[in-house]
């Protein structure tokens, strides 16, 4: 059963509309964070999903055209073999796809400490600008969100 706290007001839930749509601002952030240690440019695909995402959380398009996108991304992600582009494909497809569901707002968290993995780089100070980041967009959420990102990336080891 989900998160009750992840699913929105009109479905049941508990997330707010103002909310979710900080959750994809965090989730977009993060992501495009992490587009800054690849190593070329991203595919315009990726970068048209992005902005569909921050359409999407300021009111400007629906949630079938975010849920489009994030598939079209996971299905490029498929056929990327350089594994450090793959985990950023699989960032910004989980990212927009926070417009459907909440909790995929916590994809760039773990797509990006694999990336930061992979580069050999400190996934620690990554978490730590993430959190911070966290609290600035969604101060409302700022300690559930923190709690459930340590519960599962201590599940993750």
């Amino acid at each position: 059963m989900r998160d009750k706290r992840f699913v929105a007001e009109h479905r049941g839930g508990l997330l707010a509309i103002g909310d979710h749509r900080n959750l994809m601002k965090w989730a977009l952030v993060m992501t495009e964070h992490l587009q800054t240690y690849l190593p070329q440019p991203i595919d315009s695909l990726l970068n048209d999903a992005l902005i569909v995402g921050k359409l999407w959380s300021e009111g400007l398009v629906g949630t079938g055209e975010a849920i489009k996108q994030s598939r079209a991304v996971h299905k490029y992600a498929q056929t990327v073999e350089d594994p450090v582009c793959k985990a950023f494909c699989r960032a910004v497809g989980q990212a927009v796809a926070t417009a459907h569901m909440a909790d995929h707002c916590l994809g760039p968290v773990y797509y990006g400490r694999k990336l930061m993995n992979l580069l050999a780089l400190d996934s620690e100070q990554e978490f730590a600008w993430q959190t911070e980041k966290l609290e600035e967009v969604c101060p409302n959420l700022y300690f559930f969100i923190l709690q459930v990102m340590t519960t599962n990336l201590q599940s993750r080891k």
